[in-house]
């Protein structure tokens, strides 16, 4: 008896230490947010230089899991496949993900097609525009002026 006694001990100190230093489990709420990749890389605009580029593929989670995404000086773009559905459906959430993490910006454009929104000053501004890209893919371009 006193030996199963001290098995189990062994094995509970096991399992607790093993929890312990085993790295962080992911959940479905650890996903990267859409919104504060949104204000990341709207807020480096205009040269998009401390943007990575995997940086918004949190933008495009919710909606595909392929995106390609590219900074350049000048403007910051992705393009996926959006999950089963239509991307004209796909690009109405990514339009209401922009219109809602970004209350400020201005939308001038919706169609089934083309979303722009824009912020700052004319002469200033950041454009953000969400097009479907043929019949299964969607692109994001951010662009600045200063």
């Amino acid at each position: 008896m006193f030996r199963y006694k001290r098995t189990i001990a062994r094995l509970a100190t096991a399992a607790i230490s093993g929890a312990l230093l085993a790295p962080s489990l992911a959940f479905a709420d650890d996903t990267p947010s859409p919104c504060a990749a949104l204000k990341r890389i709207v807020a480096t605009a205009p040269g998009f230089s401390a943007v990575a580029a995997e940086d918004g593929k949190a933008v495009a989670l919710p909606y595909g899991d392929d995106a390609r995404c590219t900074a350049t000086h000048g403007s910051y773009e992705c393009a996926w496949t959006p999950h089963g559905g239509s991307s004209a459906d796909a690009l109405q959430g990514v339009a209401a993900d922009i219109a809602s993490c970004l209350p400020d910006a201005t939308h001038d454009q919706n169609s089934p097609s083309r979303q722009h929104f824009y912020l700052g000053a004319r002469g200033q501004r950041t454009q953000i525009v969400a097009t479907t890209a043929g019949a299964n893919k969607l692109k994001l371009v951010i662009s600045g002026t200063k």
